[in-house]
């Protein structure tokens, strides 16, 4: 990881040699609207992978559709792409932290794009598994640049704002990524696409990707100090991505050689993750950054995240699955319920983030909120669980109880990312929010596939709607036990 991730001084002598990071000139609301766009079409290329596979479920096609356990495949698949996705998370604040943030949001976008359109034109499951990774790989770099950017170039009392404006693209990307994907797949079938229709959502929205990379590259370049340079950023990511996925790629095809469960297959990301992690934990504690970056705050912000990142990928994951079965509807209109958890999100982080900043202004914690969120979440879960025990509940209330659940859970993330950003200084922030995804990434690895092996092993999704509400409890003690650092004023 040194050699490839740039020298493995001290960060102090490193930062000195260094040439200038670009910085951001322009108005802040105008960064904030880009990286909201970003968001956006990042979510929608990543949570599309969930309704194409219900869609294959549903009509026996593709390489899920005659699978002995299509549930716990599906999963699998998912659980693959989010290591991919894990994998980059430090990587990516390391090198915006010595590179510049927005060469890594840019390459993110472009590299997304494009490997989004390639996942829709391979075919065979080892392929898409192979693209999906590849993905994942140039996604990982977005998170830890994005919250940097914004933290760095927004005023202190409207920071948290800013935090959970720009993440509310989030939420509509994954609102689209559910809702637009039947309707798209119906338009490939229209186009006779036939069993290859669920390659459609794929080509659209890797070309819409594209786009908006461009756009974002034209954005940064006007208004930047320096020209972006690409290049040098490209090399290192792509020196360090190469390898991560022949890891990850050769996990599953041992697996497909030697008919290992698809559950054992996720234990394998999970020991390839946990290496990871000990690895970069190496690496800081040699370069003299243990002291910021691995502080008893910090691992309890670190673990705490790993319930959202479960909960996020279970219900963005499985929810049209979930709402399908449970009601015995129609693929979009589960989709359309399933809609109401993300699309809570365009109202629920900005307004997590108006709420915290109004209490910093007060010279007060925001602690204190995102326990509160954390509590209301999990109540709200355990009642999603208990209304599919009940039997055939109505699509009225599981949509209202995902809409309800979702404006507490989408407020809560940008509380805590701007909990975490105060607690380190500004040059440190790029590699901090990259330790901090790279931890709470577990959950997003692990929800997908443990829940559908609930799935199939029981018949019932109720067991993983109530896994998640436990581990989002779990997060509550450690949120409680953060002593907070309150900008302007001591710590809480």
């Amino acid at each position: 990881m040194r050699d490839l991730l740039g020298s493995g001084r001290p960060v102090a002598a490193s930062v000195a040699t260094a040439e200038p990071r670009p910085v951001f000139s322009g108005r802040y609301q105008q960064l904030w609207m880009f990286l909201l766009l970003g968001w956006l079409i990042s979510y929608a290329d990543r949570t599309v992978t969930g309704p194409v596979i219900a869609w294959m479920i549903e009509n026996k096609a593709g390489f899920i559709g005659d699978a002995a356990n299509p549930a716990t495949l599906g999963g699998l698949i998912g659980s693959m792409f989010f290591t991919g996705y894990m994998l980059t998370q430090y990587a990516g604040g390391r090198l915006g932290d010595r590179y510049g943030h927005r060469e890594m949001l840019v390459l993110s976008l472009v590299w997304a794009g494009v490997m989004t359109f390639v996942s829709g034109v391979v075919t065979g499951l080892v392929a898409f598994v192979v693209a999906r990774v590849l993905t994942g790989l140039g996604e990982g770099v977005f998170y830890s640049n994005d919250r940097t950017l914004v933290i760095g170039h927004t005023p202190p009392e409207r920071r948290t704002m800013g935090l959970g404006v720009v993440i509310s693209g989030l939420s509509i990307g994954l609102t689209v990524g559910v809702v637009a994907t039947p309707y798209l797949i119906d338009w490939g079938g229209s186009l006779g696409m036939g069993g290859r229709a669920w390659s459609m959502p794929l080509y659209v929205l890797g070309i819409v990707s594209l786009l908006v990379a461009a756009a974002t590259w034209a954005f940064f370049r006007a208004r930047g100090d320096r020209p972006l340079r690409l290049g040098p950023p490209l090399v290192r990511l792509l020196a360090y991505s190469l390898p991560s996925a022949v890891a990850i790629t050769g996990l599953f095809l041992l697996t497909e050689r030697l008919g290992w469960p698809d559950w054992l297959t996720a234990v394998g990301s999970g020991v390839l993750a946990a290496a990871m992690i000990a690895v970069v934990v190496r690496e800081i504690v040699r370069t003299g950054r243990s002291g910021v970056l691995l502080t008893k705050n910090m691992w309890l912000l670190y673990i705490a995240f790993i319930a959202v990142m479960w909960n996020l990928w279970f219900f963005s994951f499985w929810s049209v699955q979930i709402v399908k079965e449970s009601t015995h509807s129609s693929l979009i209109a589960a989709a359309l319920t399933a809609a109401f958890n993300a699309g809570a999100g365009i109202i629920g982080f900005p307004l997590g983030g108006w709420l915290a900043d109004r209490q910093v202004r007060r010279g007060k914690g925001r602690k204190s909120l995102a326990i509160a969120c954390a509590v209301a979440h999990t109540v709200l879960a355990v009642a999603f669980g208990l209304s599919l025990l009940a039997g055939r509940p109505s699509l009225w209330l599981l949509g209202l109880i995902l809409f309800v659940s979702g404006l507490f859970f989408n407020a809560l993330q940008p509380i805590v990312h701007s909990m975490l950003g105060d607690q380190v200084p500004d040059e440190q922030r790029g590699s901090a929010f990259g330790v901090f995804n790279l931890v709470a990434e577990i959950g997003a690895v692990a929800s997908p596939v443990v829940s559908g092996v609930m799935r199939d092993a029981t018949g019932s999704w109720a067991p993983g709607v109530f896994t998640a509400a436990g581990i989002m409890a779990v997060s509550v003690v450690l949120y409680a036990l953060v002593r907070e650092r309150v900008p302007g004023g001591a710590a809480a």
